[in-house]
């Protein structure tokens, strides 16, 4: 084992576990590994320049969360999200996002309103350029600070959690200008709601945005499934 690893190990494991659970979190939501694939210890280990360990730690902990399967002598498979939990997590988020934007009316400070502010204002730069790798990346900056603005560390730890796992379908949500654009155009009104202090508005708000996030992604669906048949 290199000597940067056993300092890594013996100083911090747990955030060195916690690191190797993240990337492969991120690796199976963003649907690098497919389903019922194998995650190999060793490889995975020489991939992210850590023993065998934490990866198996970071694999008993995803089995915990469901992403992971392990067979007693056999292995560890995915096994990733599914489009009903995907839906599940959706109508589920529609309901706390709007409770977490009514408490960001009581909680957030200047400085998280006129960030939102401003991720929107790049979002729709960013949009009208069509470079939507960013506008997916300030779609996730926004919805950190909505949490973040709630005031409550619990409700944004499950609201993180979850948007995590909808990663793959938020994706599809982004990637085309329409769609996009739609989706700011939501944020927008979430910040003024929250920044008149209007608790019914924001929530109201919150919610239809997730809402509508599920029918877009239900037109997707259909759109790729009727291209498909053709």
């Amino acid at each position: 084992m290199a000597t940067e690893e056993m300092n890594q190990e013996s100083g911090d494991k747990y955030s060195l576990r916690g690191r190797v659970f993240n990337r492969l979190r991120e690796d199976i939501l963003s649907g690098k590994y497919r389903d019922g694939e194998e995650l190999k210890e060793v490889f995975i280990g020489q991939e992210l320049g850590v023993s065998r360990t934490p990866v198996r730690e970071a694999l008993r902990q995803l089995e915990l969360e469901g992403l992971v399967s392990i067979i007693p002598n056999k292995g560890a498979y995915v096994t990733g999200i599914s489009n009903k939990d995907i839906e599940d997590i959706f109508a589920i988020r529609s309901y706390l996002e709007g409770l977490a934007a009514a408490w960001a009316c009581e909680h957030a400070t200047k400085e998280q309103v006129d960030e939102m502010e401003e991720n929107v204002y790049l979002a729709e730069f960013h949009v009208s350029k069509e470079h939507f790798d960013q506008v997916v990346e300030l779609d996730n900056r926004f919805h950190k600070l909505l949490y973040e603005a709630c005031g409550s560390r619990i409700l944004c730890h499950v609201l993180t959690d979850y948007h995590h796992y909808a990663q793959r379908a938020r994706t599809v949500n982004l990637s085309e200008k329409e769609r996009a654009h739609h989706s700011i155009g939501e944020h927008k009104k979430i910040v003024e709601a929250i920044k008149a202090g209007n608790k019914a508005e924001a929530e109201q708000y919150a919610h239809e945005h997730i809402v509508e996030s599920i029918r877009r992604m239900h037109v997707w669906e259909a759109d790729a499934e009727n291209e498909t048949g053709e």
